[in-house]
């Protein structure tokens, strides 16, 4: 008891620290983004005037902060990997950055960002009972698989960053089951220590970014941010928990993996700015931002206790791979309920809202 009463005093300090820390560097930074870092309205854009961007710096800078300062309790090996993937969040903020400013080219932007994840999966692997498919794959075809696997999802990431609370609505969730799942199961501690410190940063940005928004995350925020979110799960999916770490994302994953596929299918540009992701579609379809994030994070609390089951099912069960895939094909049963009721018109009876 003593030992869950100081977990949880511990993390809920760094949670509160978090945010706190990053609404004081918001207000701090909010006269240079309004200067230089203005978001202008597009095809893809859910907001109709210049709003400042750059808000995910501020939430980088409390994760940097809260995470240095526990680095004393790792281990040596951790701290190898937390060096490099350090180094890959920030080269990858530095490229996002700049595509803020000035959109970059997307040759070279997909280039950094495959450097990125690269040396963020490559070089933080631990030894091979860490990997999740060995007996499958060679080391070597999992990584590149993995890297790969690892642009798309922080380009999705980035796509999902699309409308006010949105990408709140599928951070908090995330974050805190990470940290919750740790009282079931096994997560390594460095995966436990971001995942509170990007909690309570995204509390923090929470405030500024609630509808109508005074300021967004920006490319700056959304593809590190991406990266280290991607970089947990893949931490939670070697300790043998693939269905939990699918289904935690499985939202944002089949959303923006679904969206992408129907382009294809209609031979759109893909490089184009669109508002075709169902999240979009939703908001143009009568529903308000406030129902579309309220329901992206009510579903993900649906599947946070999914996940959950998994870890509690490990203990019970050998092998547990069966009940890994019946979670995660109830999740995407439920995941795709809610992409259908976005995909389709909000109806208006007798004064009183219904969903179609």
């Amino acid at each position: 008891m003593s030992e869950f009463a100081d977990f949880l005093m511990v993390f809920a300090g760094m949670v509160i620290a978090g945010a706190g820390l990053t609404a004081l560097f918001i207000m701090m930074l909010m006269p240079v983004l309004k200067a230089y870092a203005m978001a202008r309205p597009n095809a893809r854009s859910s907001h109709k005037v210049p709003t400042p961007q750059g808000g995910g710096i501020a939430i980088l800078l409390v994760v940097f902060l809260l995470v240095g300062s526990v680095m004393p309790l790792m281990a040596q090996d951790s701290l190898g990997r937390m060096a490099y993937l350090a180094g890959a969040v920030i080269f990858i903020a530095i490229i996002g950055a700049f595509d803020d400013i000035k959109p970059l080219p997307v040759a070279p932007r997909l280039l950094a960002q495959i450097i990125a994840v690269a040396i963020a999966i490559i070089m933080t692997r631990t030894h091979l009972s860490g990997r999740i498919f060995p007996e499958i794959i060679p080391s070597w075809l999992e990584d590149i698989v993995l890297v790969f696997a690892g642009v798309w999802f922080v380009n999705l990431v980035n796509f999902m960053d699309g409308l006010d609370w949105l990408s709140v609505a599928e951070f908090v969730p995330i974050t805190a089951a990470l940290l919750l799942l740790q009282l079931v199961g096994y997560i390594p501690f460095e995966v436990v220590v971001i995942a509170a410190a990007l909690l309570g940063g995204m509390v923090g940005f929470a405030f500024f970014n609630k509808p109508v928004a005074r300021l967004f995350m920006g490319d700056v925020g959304s593809l590190p941010l991406g990266l280290l979110l991607g970089w947990m799960l893949l931490k939670l999916a070697e300790t043998g928990s693939l269905g939990a770490a699918l289904l935690l994302p499985l939202y944002y994953l089949m959303d923006a993996t679904i969206t992408l596929l129907l382009r294809i299918k209609r031979k759109e540009k893909l490089s184009q700015a669109h508002r075709s992701h169902f999240y979009q579609r939703a908001t143009t379809n009568g529903y308000s931002v406030m129902e579309v994030a309220g329901t992206v994070f009510g579903l993900n609390i649906a599947l946070a206790l999914l996940a959950a089951s998994t870890f509690i099912w490990q203990k019970l069960s050998t092998p547990d791979w069966p009940y890994q895939l019946a979670t995660l094909i109830i999740g995407m049963i439920a995941v795709s309920f809610v992409l259908y009721r976005f995909s389709k018109p909000k109806i208006v009876k007798e004064g009183k809202q219904s969903h179609a």
